[in-house]
């Protein structure tokens, strides 16, 4: 399916596949290590399949989207977003950031956002020092989600053990209360790393074409999924190590290694 160029500029580009939908998913491109250049995007199958347009946001650099392309992005969003019924969205990190910074450009209904940042200018999160080397062209007012709140429904999806996204993923919930918690544990950053062990990633996405967001049914996914990732139960070994429960360590870690194991 060839994707038609919504957004062309030097910094960020918004490609579109399957047009003409009712309804509108959003992703957005990740943080990345090596960063400077834009991918060629493919679409997510299962979602035009589902008779829904795809619209795909890259960044050129790490810069959170917040550069001298912002405002006409915007722009352009708004305008496109205007011809749709309904709106969603799914975003990492970086991603899950510009979700909600462009919430109310794209009309976005429903989200659901994996270890998001509310910012990465010092002033907002001063607590937070994982990504100062992407700070220093952020612009704090233009890149503000206190500001920005809709009545935007959906979950931040976050592992409980770091503690730097439970924190930004509080700022958010502040600024877009509809938007619910939803605590992963051994996930990692980002929190969907058991899920996608346990093959379960799909049925994730797959949440977003319900009214709501069912926070419960992706706790339940989860759940399932860990009984059999080696991810979650090394996780676990290691949490209980620093805690002193050497007994249950040991039982994790032999769990871990029996699920490493087995046949495939």
């Amino acid at each position: 399916m060839t994707g038609e160029r919504l957004f062309d500029g030097a910094l960020i580009r918004a490609t579109l596949f399957n047009p003409g939908q009712k309804t509108l998913f959003v992703s957005f491109r990740q943080r990345l290590a090596a960063p400077g250049q834009f991918d060629d995007p493919r679409p997510v199958r299962s979602i035009t399949a589902a008779g829904m347009s795809h619209l795909h946001l890259q960044s050129r650099w790490n810069d959170w989207y917040i550069n001298d392309e912002t405002t006409a992005l915007e722009a352009a969003l708004r305008a496109h977003a205007a011809g749709y019924d309904d709106a969603c969205a799914m975003g990492f990190s970086m991603g899950g950031y510009a979700a909600f910074r462009f919430a109310e450009a794209l009309r976005l209904r429903r989200v659901i956002a994996v270890s998001p940042q509310y910012s990465i200018a010092p002033e907002h999160v001063p607590f937070d020092r994982r990504y100062r080397d992407c700070a220093g062209g952020f612009d704090a007012d233009l890149g503000d989600l206190s500001t920005r709140g809709t009545d935007l429904q959906g979950v931040i999806l976050a592992d409980p053990f770091r503690p730097m996204d439970i924190r930004n993923a509080a700022l958010i919930s502040a600024a877009f209360p509809q938007v619910s918690l939803v605590r992963l544990a051994g996930g990692g950053h980002p929190a969907t790393g058991v899920l996608r062990e346990g093959g379960r990633f799909g049925k994730l996405q797959a949440q977003l074409t319900k009214k709501q967001v069912p926070a419960v049914r992706i706790t339940m996914l989860h759940r399932r999924s860990r009984r059999q990732s080696p991810k979650y139960w090394r996780h676990l070994a290691a949490q209980a190590e620093k805690s002193g429960r050497r007994a249950l360590a040991a039982r994790a870690l032999a769990r871990a290694e029996a699920l490493d194991a087995a046949p495939a």
